[in-house]
């Protein structure tokens, strides 16, 4: 165990929440090492949750086909959508994935980087090409470089937003107008994983754009805000052709736990807002501590901050490592810059005291 932890253990600091608040919330236990690389949530799943998924253990031996039906029904009055506009993933990876390999095997996509490479990964290994697009000078999508190379070639466009890594959103009408306009020309993919966080009054989600039936697919999840990562569950809102031909590609589908999971947690409106406080309350301490050590950072929509550390990342992490803490991998070109994720308040205490000690 790094020297971080040891400190922060023998520091006599007093848990955050109340023993009710534990039982509600299920925070992760105060052990080694702490994970602030995976934009998990540290909280979860609620009581309310692993209530529900431990009395679907009886129907274990089902297929989960016939269970489907209502939890769609909540995701689709919750995105204002028709029923036949959802589908089902095992996580928004598979989702991504999938999305990937039906409108872009034979063509291109066309991307920003850094952001999530699960997508562009996958594709390329059914050939698709990956047209790169660096991001601009304050480290958004450069949308106006992506739509002056859509092409004939172009068989969809992937956007991140709020992006990973960064957590920055990108401004509400010319996000909106850059969809509307490319999506007419090819199909366009909003990663909305962390929409969630989004604190931008009336912030709009390309899931509009779906309704007005244009060639948008907007992916979601339930692993971030709702704590449910290690379960599996998320979905994709397109337009009926479209989700019919995504429909007929998924792989994992769901499970009769995740289903009854994911139903628990759309209802669970207490531990909604307790992830987002939460989520809030860490950020607010960990960029306190990043103002502290005079360390630029971006404005964050998610449940991470982008830091510039300015020092290899790589070394950072095995440094943060020994003293007990995981932070995020590089994210190249921006090899000096650090993300790290939200964590309980115990573990970013913890945290801010160890990268004071590296980095102050």
């Amino acid at each position: 165990m790094g020297s971080g932890l040891a400190l922060f253990g023998g520091a006599g600091i007093v848990p955050s929440l109340s023993a009710e608040e534990i039982k509600k919330y299920n925070p992760r236990p105060l052990a080694g090492p702490i994970r602030l690389g995976s934009n998990e949530n540290p909280y979860g799943p609620s009581e309310a949750m692993r209530k529900a998924m431990t009395e679907a253990l009886d129907e274990g031996c089902r297929y989960p086909w016939s269970h489907n039906g209502p939890l769609v029904k909540m995701i689709a009055e919750k995105e204002g959508v028709p029923q036949d506009h959802v589908v089902l993933t095992a996580g928004s990876m598979e989702g991504l994935k999938v999305a990937g390999i039906t409108f872009g095997k034979g063509g291109e996509i066309i991307t920003c980087a850094p952001t999530f490479l699960s997508m562009m990964e996958y594709a390329e290994l059914w050939g698709t090409e990956i047209n790169w697009v660096p991001l601009n000078k304050d480290l958004d999508f450069d949308l106006d470089e992506i739509e002056t190379r859509v092409s004939y070639e172009t068989n969809l466009v992937f956007l991140c937003n709020p992006n990973n890594p960064t957590g920055k959103l990108l401004p509400a009408d010319r996000v909106m107008d850059f969809c509307e306009t490319v999506s007419k020309k090819t199909v366009v993919f909003s990663d909305e994983a962390y929409y969630d966080y989004i604190t931008e009054p009336n912030y709009p989600s390309m899931i509009e754009l779906v309704k007005k039936g244009h060639d948008v697919i907007v992916s979601r999840t339930l692993s971030k805000v709702y704590g449910l990562a290690g379960i599996r569950i998320g979905y994709l809102i397109a337009r009926p052709d479209l989700a019919k031909k995504l429909s007929d590609r998924v792989v994992a589908n769901t499970n009769i736990m995740a289903i009854e999971a994911g139903k628990a947690a759309l209802a669970d409106k207490d531990f909604y807002k307790f992830s987002l406080q939460k989520n809030a309350e860490a950020k607010a301490l960990i960029t306190a501590t990043l103002d502290e050590l005079k360390l630029p950072y971006l404005q964050s929509h998610a449940n991470f901050i982008f830091f510039q550390a300015g020092r290899d990342v790589t070394a950072l992490g095995r440094t943060m490592a020994e003293k007990g803490y995981l932070v995020g991998r590089p994210f190249p070109p921006l090899n000096d810059w650090c993300r790290i994720s939200t964590g309980t308040i115990e573990e970013i205490i913890g945290y801010n005291q160890a990268i004071k000690e590296v980095l102050g």
